[in-house]
């Protein structure tokens, strides 16, 4: 299956905000008008109220979610082998092969698998079958049989099945010929008229009449009074018989049970494994709904080609989706500070001291002289506001504010009235549980051999918060033991006051506080008054305090 038009991905970190969502969508936008090539946002977790609020807003379809940008199969090419049907002989089974180079055939219904027939399966039938019967057992379709002797249909019909009697190989006279023909036996004999007759008055089922021997009216005429299908051949009889067990069904050797199948969302690295304790060399695959789509081998993952992906306001492989390590990352747009990705060759990194990677884009935008449509000026313009927390946070530049009143200017929005609906919908936590409002903006983060993750929400309503605050206390516990880390911390932040109640778990993480903030007392709980920003005013803090405490 040829990957021509290769998806490249943009994707912000899990757990996304605003600004994660709004600059992969935006970015693929970029991207895909000064490349013409297929740039696509993807998101890496859900959306929480205030982007989904903007997406509404504007009219703009949520980017599709990807947990996990590991290689998968339909990422790769693999070989679009058409299935073929259970009633063809073996004989044409074995052709297909020979002509298409494949050492198994996949049997098909409607586009769906039935079965698989390998060449061992078809060896295995001619090789170790005696039963004399079996072509009747099989229910071998006269078509079939037309087709694997080069035959043609003397008297009956085609489309039906020899489903009752042995084959037979007539080379005895006629006297001897009654002793062991039976009712519906399938008879193979050669231009001997008194054979023909001899058979047909034994009730035979079908007789072969070989070499191109003619055959008279008059047997013609019984044959079709007792029904019995007459069939003639070119070849002698002893090709006829060694033939004939070729035109048998393939639906009665294939394999349907204890199939190794795949599905083209299936990882590369789990079925390596699955591939390495198998003999079989080919393996179908299917697609989520069931459907038929080709053939893999091992022989298809040498040229193994990784999922392209931008990475868009994060750099922390923490914070990335899962699979980062197995993806090609071709390029980073970020507003924060270095993290820990690690590229296998270089890459376009574009990282600047601003509030909001939004900003960024729209400096692209400008820089390669691209015009700002309404919806995307719309986007930007919400990411800005919301990083920046309506200017008020100290990450926001003069470059920032002008970028986004320049937008919304183009998106024909006033920002203080769009960012006072904005963070209304994104507030409005009252009734989410404490597990949805924990994870609505939650990111890891490490400095030396310590770990630790801070959540953070935003509200315009100071008594809102003090609600939340009493049930994310208790959570904290729960969301300690489930992550693994050294620390654990939330922010309660309010807008209009610019402040920020800060939650604590973990060893020495109240003592970690007071350091970072040279508070003198505090437990568990502190009101940190001027910090609004996880980014520039939180997270620098904690890591100059565990540096020095480690030093």
């Amino acid at each position: 299956m040829a990957k021509n038009n290769r998806k490249i991905l943009v994707i912000g970190h899990k757990n996304p905000d605003t600004d994660s969502i709004c600059s992969a969508i935006c970015y693929a936008r970029f991207k895909k008008l000064l490349t013409k090539k297929e740039y696509v946002a993807r998101r890496a977790g859900q959306l929480n109220a205030e982007t989904q609020y903007v997406l509404e807003r504007f009219g703009v379809a949520a980017p599709e979610y990807i947990s996990d940008v590991r290689t998968q199969i339909k990422d790769i090419e693999f070989r679009e082998t058409p299935g073929v049907k259970g009633d063809i002989s073996l004989k044409k089974a074995w052709q297909l092969m020979k002509d298409n180079n494949v050492t198994t055939l996949p049997i098909t219904e409607k586009d769906h698998l039935q079965g698989l027939i390998t060449i061992g399966d078809i060896a295995t039938s001619y090789m170790d079958v005696y039963d004399s019967k079996i072509l009747s057992t099989s229910s071998t379709s006269y078509r079939n049989i037309l087709e694997t002797l080069d035959a043609a249909m003397i008297v009956g019909d085609e489309s039906r099945s020899f489903t009752r009697g042995k084959v037979l190989i007539a080379a005895a006279n006629p006297d001897l010929m009654e002793n062991y023909i039976e009712e519906n036996d399938l008879v193979i004999l050669g231009n001997r008229y008194e054979s023909q007759l001899c058979a047909i008055e034994m009730k035979a089922g079908c007789i072969i009449v070989c070499e191109g021997a003619p055959v008279s009216m008059t047997i013609r005429k019984l044959a079709a009074e007792r029904g019995c299908t007459v069939i003639s051949t070119p070849h002698d009889t002893y090709t006829a018989a060694r033939l004939i067990n070729q035109s048998m069904p393939i639906s009665y050797f294939m394999v349907t049970e204890n199939l190794n199948i795949f599905t083209n969302d299936d990882f590369i690295e789990v079925i390596k494994e699955t591939m390495a304790k198998n003999r079989n060399r080919d393996f179908p695959v299917l697609d989520r709904k069931g459907k038929y789509l080709g053939m893999i081998s091992r022989r298809n993952l040498l040229n193994m080609r990784r999922k392209q992906i931008v990475l868009v306001d994060h750099n922390e492989r923490t914070q990335a989706v899962d699979g980062i390590e197995d993806a090609e990352i071709l390029e980073i747009i970020d507003h924060h500070r270095l993290g820990t990705i690690e590229t296998l060759s270089p890459v376009f990194f574009r990282n600047q001291p601003l509030g909001c990677t939004a900003t960024i884009i729209y400096q692209m935008y400008q820089e390669n002289g691209l015009a700002i449509d309404k919806q995307t000026a719309g986007l930007l313009c919400a990411a800005i506001l919301s990083d920046t927390l309506m200017y008020r946070s100290p990450t926001c530049t003069e470059f920032d504010r002008k970028a986004a009143e320049e937008l919304a200017r183009i998106a024909e929005i006033n920002t203080e009235e769009f960012a006072k609906e904005m963070f209304r919908a994104g507030s409005n936590l009252t009734m989410k549980s404490p597990e949805e409002i924990f994870y609505q903006d939650f990111k890891k983060f490490s400095s030396g051999d310590v770990t630790f993750g801070v959540g953070q929400i935003t509200s315009m309503d100071s008594s809102e918060l003090m609600e939340i605050k009493d049930r994310m206390i208790p959570y904290l516990d729960k969301a300690f033991k489930e992550h693994g880390v050294d620390m654990i911390f939330f922010m309660l932040t309010d807008i209009i006051q610019e402040s920020t109640e800060l939650l604590c778990k973990g060893n020495d993480s109240s003592a970690l506080i007071r350091s970072a903030f040279s508070l003198e007392s505090g437990q568990g709980t502190f009101l940190l008054k001027g910090v609004v920003s996880r980014k520039k005013q939180l997270i620098p803090a904690l890591m100059a305090a565990i540096q020095q405490n480690a030093d």
